[in-house]
């Protein structure tokens, strides 16, 4: 028999994107597993049923699809969606697979819990970036949304407009944005600001950054500090010590006085996202600029951020946006569609669901498996957890 694909409705608060569009049903069907999903589990993004029946896949109850499914696709898995989320632990199965966002890292209890149903959770998170796994990279694909997105959010709330123009009253002058982190996100935000007309710069403790920002059409900006060993061997960047952001704040001051408009974008996997622009550095912006924080959801890396408001200090709007790619659920599941899809064609080769441990991808996505924690690195933080409690 086929492996069967279960997609079910997102229930964490405001999520609006989907696991699968119907071309990757198609696409699944073609390669040998059948997908059944609950019914309106598009509809937010921009899928009707109508669409995904088009395409071979089949609509029933969030039930049937947890009873029928062998590999139950999600965009927020437990993890990702602890309160809402735990409704569904009643209706997993041991040996049922589960693949999605979990935030393994931080989900200490949801990982056990997991663990405990006898699923094999495979996290989207823990994708490691070596070239076979490109198609299958959903961090990349939703930091590349969210960059967007950000920069549109900041240029509908700028009480200035983002090009130059020449007009019959006068010049209008450029605004000019300012991009913290030069990761994926960054470089789309840098790359969108440009496109709108901006004079945009951009910022990074990995100087190896340089080329990719100056490719996208931004100046980098160069800070007098000691940025050795501030990128691991998977590309992102790495926290630093107290003393070296004190003295980046301290130089990057400066930088933001001429700035219309700050995009902070600087996050460490599992970690609380790093101060780098502090009250004082705000009282020294302009009146009416405005700082987007896409690290809002690790703690923000403005220190006046509240995560999922808007602050108002000294004429400055400071944006703790969350979940900025559900903002824009048809492509953003258009894409992780295409990252799931691509990594079930792994998973279930020739339609059958086999857990080699032996492909990279799969032992390192893998969370939990036979009972218990599998993954290494995430058994050592649940440990130390422990040991903390």
């Amino acid at each position: 028999m086929p492996t069967i694909v279960g997609v079910v409705c997102e229930t964490y608060p405001g999520e609006r994107r989907v696991a699968l569009v119907p071309r990757q049903c198609e696409a699944l069907r073609k390669a040998g597993m059948e997908v059944v999903l609950e019914e309106g589990a598009g509809r937010e993004a921009g899928y009707p049923d109508e669409a995904y029946a088009a395409r071979g896949a089949r609509a029933t109850s969030r039930a049937e699809v947890f009873r029928n499914a062998d590999i139950v696709a999600q965009v927020r898995c437990l993890g990702a969606n602890p309160e809402a989320g735990r409704e569904d632990l009643g209706l997993l199965r041991a040996g049922q697979a589960v693949v999605g966002f979990g935030e393994p890292l931080t989900a200490a209890r949801e990982c056990g819990d997991l663990a405990d149903a006898g699923v094999s959770f495979f996290a989207m998170e823990l994708m490691p970036r070596i070239t076979r796994a490109q198609s299958m990279d959903a961090l990349s694909s939703m930091a590349t949304i969210v960059g967007y997105r950000a920069v549109v959010l900041a240029a509908s709330e700028l009480p200035k407009m983002f090009p130059m123009l020449m007009t019959a009253a006068g010049t209008i002058t450029p605004a000019k944005v300012f991009v913290l982190g030069a990761g994926v996100a960054g470089l789309q935000a840098a790359a969108t600001a440009r496109r709108l007309g901006a004079v945009v710069s951009a910022y990074d403790v990995r100087p190896a950054v340089k080329e990719q920002v100056e490719s996208v059409g931004a100046k980098f900006v160069t800070l007098a500090v000691d940025s050795g060993g501030s990128e691991d061997k998977g590309g992102y960047a790495k926290a630093m010590d107290e003393a070296f952001y004190r003295r980046q704040r301290e130089l990057m001051t400066e930088v933001l006085r001429e700035q219309d408009v700050v995009i902070t974008t600087a996050a460490v996997p599992g970690k609380k996202a790093p101060i780098l622009i502090t009250g004082e550095m705000v009282g020294a912006m302009c009146a009416g600029s405005v700082i987007v924080d896409i690290a809002a959801e690790r703690g923000g890396n403005c220190e006046l951020t509240q995560p999922g408001e808007t602050v108002r200090r000294n004429g400055v709007s400071i944006f703790g946006p969350l979940n900025l790619a559900s903002a824009v659920p048809y492509h953003a599941s258009q894409m992780y569609s295409s990252n799931i899809a691509a990594f079930l064609k792994l998973l279930a080769r020739d339609g059958q669901l086999n857990v080699n441990l032996e492909d990279e991808i799969i032992r390192e996505t893998l969370v939990t498996h036979a009972g218990r924690v599998s993954h290494a690195r995430i058994a050592e933080l649940m440990g130390a957890q422990a040991v903390r409690a």
